[in-house]
């Protein structure tokens, strides 16, 4: 895909020293690439419905909901009354890999872009917070409004120690009964972990009314596999390392590959969450349009 002259590689982001450069340019790129207003697309995504009752302004129906159901439901947006982003990062020692043909780890990637959703969220005078885990969680800041609530924000993602393993399942389910005021859960991560325990954790976000947005953060290599030769590959998370030649295990490799991958987007679509897959030699501006450009389609 040929890259508009705003777009920030991944290459032009490891040349940016401090997260709060990074978030500044992807932001930037982010609104040069955007006819409309840059603050909407996020906050109005999350609505709920109501019954219609006398005396109700009629420019909330929702007309497409009455067209499928002969129902009056009134459209109630979730910035009405300040939206809450609740970004949840993973920190485990996978998400510190970065292969040969990548600029960034995942970890860097995942953090640049929770970075800028952060710097628009407050900008659209919405509340932000942020969670880091691995086998637990490592940090929880509250959600603020403040525009100096960012410093702090980019300051955890910035000190953050890698973990070791990953342990989704239980950090969601956790954080499910700690965010009390529902709100978009928004979770970087590569999701290296038992998918139905996983799921069962973004299940009990859903039962407790957030919006739940993923966004699985993966190197290129981890997708393509594109090695050859020998190779060491090195145990993260407590796996031990192992010798292989990867033209005798790549087509049994993307084989479990796809089927994760798969069993994860399934288990997004019947809970109605959001499913992003972002690559890390993917300009990060352009995915981040992309993705608030669809939700603003289907809030429209």
């Amino acid at each position: 895909m040929e890259k508009s002259p705003t777009s920030l590689d991944p290459q032009t982001l490891a040349k940016l020293k401090g997260l709060a450069l990074r978030a500044r340019h992807i932001v930037e790129g982010y609104v040069a690439g955007l006819h409309k207003s840059p603050y909407h697309g996020f906050s109005i995504e999350f609505a709920e419905h109501r019954e219609y009752a006398p005396g109700d302004d009629l420019r909330y129906v929702d007309w497409k909901v009455f067209g499928r159901t002969d129902k009056v439901y009134l459209k109630q947006y979730e910035d009405e009354t300040n939206l809450i982003c609740y970004l949840v990062l993973d920190v485990s020692e996978s998400m510190r890999y970065k292969s040969r043909v990548a600029d960034l780890s995942k970890g860097e990637y995942a953090s640049s872009v929770a970075a800028a959703l952060a710097w628009l969220v407050l900008q659209q005078q919405d509340a932000v917070g942020l969670a880091t885990f691995d086998s637990q969680i490592r940090t929880l800041l509250r959600p603020s409004g403040s525009p100096s609530h960012l410093e702090q924000v980019l300051h955890v993602m910035e000190s953050a120690e890698a973990g070791k393993r990953t342990a989704a399942g239980p950090i969601f389910h956790e954080l499910a009964e700690r965010l009390t005021k529902r709100g978009v859960v928004v979770v970087l991560s590569d999701f290296f972990d038992d998918v139905n325990s996983l799921v069962a954790g973004l299940k009990h976000f859903r039962h407790r009314r957030h919006d739940v947005v993923l966004f699985h953060v993966l190197d290129p290599e981890e997708i393509d596999f594109n090695l050859s030769g020998p190779t060491q590959f090195k145990g993260l998370e407590g796996f031990p390392d192992v010798n292989a030649d990867p033209s005798v295990i790549r087509r049994a490799y993307l084989k479990e590959f796809a089927a994760f991958q798969q069993s994860l987007q399934q288990a997004c679509r019947i809970n109605q969450i959001d499913y992003v897959l972002l690559r890390t030699d993917q300009p990060v501006d352009v995915a981040l349009t992309s993705f608030l450009a669809t939700r603003r389609r289907r809030a429209g």
